[in-house]
């Protein structure tokens, strides 16, 4: 069993220009590759239920320590992504983003970003991404 160290990870979204790594901002990602609906297409006689695959349904969603650093801080890039009128990509590499490793992508809307602050603490931010279509999972090459 291989384990490994999250420091390593990496996530990426697109703000409408290019893809930015906000990974240095980033304390916890949740929710790739994400669930997917079953429906139940159980007939009358049977013993037990039956199911069917159905779609996906994924929210991703971002702590972060917030900052408004030009080109890939939160508060910068999400400003941006928040404008889009169309759905942006994102990738995220749980190992990193060397070749050969994991990768998780698709394209996503923005659906919320929120600014924390609490006396004694970091300013934080958390960003929810909504993901449209399936969730893609494959290598960095």
């Amino acid at each position: 069993m291989a384990l490994f160290d999250s420091k390593n990870s990496v996530f990426q979204i697109n703000d409408g220009s290019s893809l930015r790594d906000i990974s240095v901002y980033i304390l916890s990602i949740d929710g790739l590759p994400g669930p997917k609906e079953l429906v139940d297409v159980t007939a009358l006689g049977a013993t037990g239920r039956a199911f069917q695959p159905g779609l996906e349904n994924v929210v991703v969603t971002l702590e972060m320590m917030w900052s408004d650093d030009a080109s890939v801080g939160p508060d910068t890039v999400f400003r941006l992504v928040r404008a889009l009128t169309s759905a942006t990509a994102f990738d995220y590499g749980p190992e990193g983003k060397t070749s050969g490793k994991q990768k998780y992508s698709g394209t996503c809307w923005y659906r919320n970003f929120t600014v924390q602050t609490r006396v004694g603490d970091y300013v934080r931010a958390r960003a929810e991404l909504q993901v449209e279509g399936a969730v893609t999972m494959g290598t960095y090459t």
